[in-house]
């Protein structure tokens, strides 16, 4: 039976779905935010006239918006909500998070049972949680790594044999275009199974276009759509049939940002986050840890990560900047000093 499994990293959350060997899917939380699943108190700050919904105010000062709100429940007062939506940010705007009203008697004797809404911070998934581990579990294949899902996910380009899927966020959806070489039918099909592949591994929900190449024949578009209904069948969805233009929709439920669209929105601070990461699972002889990483991932260590890597590794700390390494390509070394 498949089965989640946590990695607690510095600043994030780290979590692969795994069968036997097989990783099928992937997430990603950074502690501190909200995500779905998570039942948190909040004030309503505004009940609209006439309708169920509203708009909540979290402590932290985070704007959620409701569904689900009594006809008794005013402007002004405490209540229990769960998240549905993690808030997303896009260019040049953020989405707001999403939740609805929980009745708070309720909330409060499933707590007296001993459930605890958001024990595992950041997923709302059944899962293994391993406080301790130190790097996720590698599956037989190489892109089955962590580490090898990041990059890709940094590079929003991955291949199959006989072309490429590239992937691009945009606020209206998620656009995955399919290239390669052979006549158009053959290269759709071939296309098929690492869409299906991709999609979880990259955590994707929302709204998602697939531009194929042109099909011309129905029964050859009809023929893309079976293999396409065939390896999305454990994948809860809603999708288009493929139009002559070779475009394909899909609809899934949206709980939080992608991998994909942490790096188009926050891609220093994810990369800084993988910095951390890299020197923690660093190895080798020596008492202090030397961290060389672009100068904009320096500005983006807190002092808390920095003393928890320190912790971790049981070594001081240094960090040393260089201009010339990318982002997403930080080195650690263990030394003595």
């Amino acid at each position: 039976m498949p089965e989640w499994v946590v990695e607690h990293g510095i600043g994030e959350h780290r979590a692969m779905l795994i069968d036997g060997e097989r990783v099928l899917g992937a997430k990603l939380h950074w502690p501190g935010s909200l995500n779905s699943g998570r039942v948190i108190e909040a004030k309503l700050t505004s009940k609209h006239a006439g309708s169920n919904r509203g708009v909540a105010r979290t402590d932290a000062g985070t704007e959620v918006l409701l569904d689900n709100l009594p006809q008794d429940v005013t402007e002004g007062a405490r209540i229990h909500v769960k998240i549905k939506r993690a808030p997303i940010a896009e260019r040049g705007r953020l989405k707001l998070a999403q939740g609805r009203y929980q009745d708070t008697r309720a909330v409060e004797e499933a707590h007296s049972r001993g459930a605890k809404p958001g024990d595992i911070e950041g997923f709302s998934y059944p899962m293994i949680s391993v406080e301790q581990m130190r790097q996720l579990p590698a599956g037989q294949f190489l892109d089955d790594r962590w580490e090898d899902i990041w990059h890709a996910a940094s590079s929003g380009e991955v291949a199959f044999d006989g072309g490429s899927l590239l992937f691009s966020v945009t606020p209206a959806m998620t656009l995955i275009d399919v290239d390669g070489e052979g006549s158009p039918r053959e290269l759709a099909l071939a296309a098929v199974s690492a869409i299906a592949r991709w999609l979880p591994l990259f955590d994707l929900g929302g709204n998602i276009g697939i531009d194929f190449p042109s099909v011309e024949a129905k029964s050859d578009r009809k023929a893309v759509d079976n293999a396409l209904a065939k390896a999305l069948d454990h994948w809860l969805h809603e999708r288009t049939a493929m139009n002559g233009f070779g475009f394909v929709q899909i609809v899934a439920r949206l709980e939080g940002p992608s991998l994909l669209h942490r790096f188009a929105t926050s891609r220093v601070g994810i990369c800084a986050r993988m910095a951390l990461r890299l020197g923690e699972l660093a190895t080798g002889t020596g008492n202090v840890l030397l961290l060389t990483v672009h100068p904009a991932l320096k500005a983006k260590l807190k002092p808390e990560w920095i003393a928890e890597l320190s912790r971790r590794s049981g070594r001081q700390v240094e960090i040393v900047v260089n201009p010339v390494l990318a982002l997403e390509a930080p080195q650690a070394q263990i030394i003595t000093r």
